[in-house]
């Protein structure tokens, strides 16, 4: 369906791609991995038509239709949820705006001399409108829209009133219901909850055309995905597969290249020995140089590329007391709505609770109240003795001076730490060499997320508030910051729709349904044996 034939490709001074192949075929479906920058984007903007190989072909079939989903979504107002998604619906989209057409044409009394011919196009387009099952299709929209965690007023709302997050989930519904031949999707789990994401996992598993994807969630990719293609030092390389299979695989082919680059160096080594020993010796002459002829004519073995492992060792957290956040009594509303009525709950010292609940059931709300960032309506929220709280949120990312540099204000934070120990940190968190020049007011969304993750976890205090702390992190960010946190012996309380990270981390879990809360002893694995279901109101 889609070939890309050595292609090369290059962005101002990066080379991205040289003479680099590879081919899509009907009803694959595979994950596109490879590091930051490695230019997973720009391949999916070279097969979406989006911007040419500097040399090479990118082939697609005839009539082969492709949905693109990228993180830049554009402009949308003017229009409900529900009417943007039918927007890209594909030929039934165009269909149906013509219809509208027409029918504002019939009800305009200025265009009464032309009524039979606006009527006649009418019956054609709506005949057409039937044949492509048009009538359904706002039906199946809200289904997408629901899937995706769209409410029945969010739907009918002006989409250009909804935050970014919920205009990616627009963008992404839109592609999900034009069901096109091959589907580009690059990051569609970022903005998702737990339940979105499963959802979703479900949708693509049933769709029978191509995908092509990268997601930093590796459960995620593990379930949909039957190949992985990774981006690398310009090539592509194609391995059969989910993720965790490619790591097997990579892992032994760079063994294996590394062992039979030490064997050439050894091999190298004695022959170059020989020729420096004998090299003046007239008799050694023919042997010496047929050595270095063989040399010459020898194809070198290159060591394996040392990928970067970002790994960083948190200073040990103060000890709290046993009893860590008390709630009695609690009530807590928004308007007319009731979020907590007469909650008590107790977090006690090393525990680590996931909070899980469907949109809405109050999970942010919790966290907010025992960080102090809500006041409960009535009741108390009593945090223990010796308790250092570090809370990490979206309005975190305001504590950031932009005038300042990412090392500055790391710098500024902790003037005892030493240059390298704070390079070391920036680098864990995506920030290495340069970048930690860069200016806190240029800085993405995601960037400076990740710096108040960093600026969190250096000095780090023995409660931990994390609202979707790995948001923005690629796979080796996150592996990082799991094996960081493993380690890490204060008290946790978090949520997450990332499932390797609720199952590497937590041994409690805190379940908020509308029959009332539930907690569980033992992690998330535990909770998902125990109930059948990887999120609340879903069964697995």
């Amino acid at each position: 369906m889609i070939r890309l034939d050595s292609i090369s490709k290059q962005n101002g001074r990066q080379i991205v791609f040289i003479e680099a192949s590879m081919a899509l075929n009907k009803g694959e479906k595979a994950g596109l991995v490879g590091p930051n920058g490695a230019g997973k984007t720009t391949l999916f903007r070279m097969i979406a038509g989006q911007e040419p190989p500097d040399e090479g072909q990118v082939s697609v079939d005839r009539g082969v239709t492709i949905g693109y989903f990228s993180q830049d979504v554009g402009e949308m107002s003017g229009r409900s949820a529900a009417a943007e998604v039918m927007e890209g619906a594909g030929p039934v989209s165009v269909v149906a705006a013509e219809l509208r057409e027409l029918e504002t044409a019939m009800a305009d009394p200025d265009r009464m001399d032309e009524m039979d011919a606006i009527i006649e196009r009418y019956g054609e387009v709506q005949a057409r409108f039937e044949e492509l099952d048009g009538y359904a299709l706002d039906g199946r929209a809200r289904e997408v829209l629901a899937g995706l965690g769209f409410s029945q007023e969010m739907m009918d709302g002006d989409v250009g009133k909804l935050s970014g997050g919920w205009k990616m989930r627009v963008a992404l519904g839109r592609i999900l219901l034009m069901r096109p031949d091959v589907m580009l999707l690059d990051e569609p789990s970022n903005h998702l909850d737990l339940e979105s994401l499963i959802w979703l996992e479900g949708f693509l598993k049933g769709y029978d055309g191509a995908l092509l994807m990268t997601s930093h969630d590796r459960e995620f990719m593990n379930r949909i995905v039957n190949r992985i293609v990774e981006i690398d030092g310009g090539s592509l390389t194609s391995y059969a597969g989910d993720y965790g299979f490619y790591e097997q695989q990579r892992a032994l082919a760079e063994k294996q290249q590394q062992a039979q680059f030490e064997r050439q160096q050894a091999m190298l080594a004695k022959e170059i020995a020989f020729i420096e020993r004998f090299k003046a010796r007239a008799s050694h002459a023919a042997q010496v140089q047929s050595r270095v002829k063989k040399l010459e004519k020898i194809d070198r073995v290159e060591p394996p590329r040392r990928r970067e492992s970002v790994s960083f060792e948190f200073r040990p957290a103060p000890r709290s007391g046993e009893d860590v956040v008390t709630l009695a009594r609690v009530n807590k509303s928004y308007g007319t709505r009731t979020i907590y009525e007469g909650l008590d709950l107790k977090l006690r010292r090393r525990e680590r609770w996931a909070v899980m609940g469907v949109n809405g059931a109050g999970k942010s709300t919790l966290l907010k109240l025992i960080a102090g960032a809500a006041e409960p309506d009535s009741g108390t929220v009593a945090v223990g003795a010796s308790v250092k709280m570090g809370y990490f949120a979206q309005h975190a990312m305001e504590v950031l001076d932009g005038d300042q540099t990412i090392f500055e204000w790391l710098e500024g934070r902790f003037p005892q730490a030493a240059q390298g120990s704070l390079r070391a940190l920036a680098g864990c968190f995506g920030f290495s060499g340069d970048d930690v020049e860069k200016r806190c007011r240029v800085l993405s969304g995601g960037e400076k997320a990740r710096l108040v993750m960093a600026g969190m976890l250096f000095d780090p205090p023995n409660f931990l508030v994390l609202d979707e702390p790995t948001n923005h992190l690629d796979m080796a960010t996150k592996q990082m910051l799991i094996e960081a946190l493993a380690a890490y012996e204060g008290t946790m309380l978090f949520v997450s729709h990332d499932r390797h990270f609720l199952a590497a981390l937590s041994n409690r879990v805190l379940e908020l349904t509308p029959d009332g809360i539930h907690a569980y002893g033992g992690g998330y694995t535990e909770y998902v044996a125990r109930t059948g279901q990887e999120a609340p109101g879903l069964r697995s």
